[in-house]
């Protein structure tokens, strides 16, 4: 099988994606002049490659039918310390990486169809200091003591790649990553209140240990941006980028 693979550690994010326009649309297939019908459209098929509850929630509120898909191995999320001094190229890197986990283990499988495969990772930043999920509870109280009357943004990066393959021969590949930003600002805490807070057990799956659509929404005294942006997948902006994602099937 010919494959044009894109490796994430070796390139950047492509300028722009395939179109998903031709190959999605519905249109009844033309005829060709000597009496050969086109070939049917391929059906979209969206994978997200993400376990996370609440990046499933958006997309299937923005109205996009996919399947979820978690790669064998885990994805190391490791990164340089050149690559930590810009937080948003380093979420879109941790993107990158998990998306495409997902499609090396979908190419393997010789697919034949039309498929986007979607990754995401989420950063809290603050000062230029990266906060990501607590190890334990004394991390994430730390954290949550740094963030404590004050604003820190919140990067969600968002990869996309779309994988073309009318059969197992003929396959060609494309992906965009973008980020998003947004910005929260915390009320004063007390330790007694982020004590309190750790008790809930919310905060050990969450960058910057706290969750803006649980009880962490106490913590916060206003944000700016987009909310989804800071749940972990700015799906509003994902399907404005790419509205065919709504064809799928």
């Amino acid at each position: 099988m010919s494959e044009e693979v894109v490796n994430p550690e070796n390139s950047e994010a492509a300028e722009g994606a395939p179109a998903m326009g031709a190959e999605a649309a519905t249109s009844e297939p033309s005829v060709e002049p000597d009496g050969a019908a086109e070939p049917a459209p391929l059906p979209l098929t969206v994978i997200l490659a993400s376990g996370s509850p609440r990046r499933h929630q958006l997309l299937e509120e923005a109205g996009v039918k996919h399947t979820v898909r978690l790669p064998q191995a885990p994805v190391d999320e490791t990164l340089e310390p050149d690559q930590l001094k810009d937080p948003a190229e380093a979420c879109k890197k941790l993107a990158e990486r998990k998306a495409g986990a997902v499609v090396q283990e979908l190419l393997a499988e010789n697919p034949v169809g039309m498929f986007a495969v979607i990754g995401a990772d989420t950063m809290v930043v603050k000062d230029g200091q990266i906060f990501g999920k607590p190890a334990n509870l004394s991390d994430g109280k730390h954290m949550l003591r740094q963030l404590s009357g004050a604003t820190h943004s919140v990067i969600t990066a968002v990869s996309l790649w779309l994988i073309s393959a009318p059969d197992p021969e003929k396959l060609s590949m494309g992906f965009r990553t973008f980020a998003d930003e947004s910005f929260v600002t915390f009320k004063p805490l007390t330790d007694e209140e982020i004590a309190d807070y750790l008790r809930k057990g919310e905060s050990f799956d969450k960058a910057g240990a706290y969750a803006i659509q649980g009880e962490g929404a106490k913590l916060v005294e206003r944000y700016e941006g987009a909310y989804d942006t800071i749940v972990g997948l700015p799906a509003k902006k994902l399907v404005e980028q790419f509205p065919d994602l709504l064809q799928a099937k």
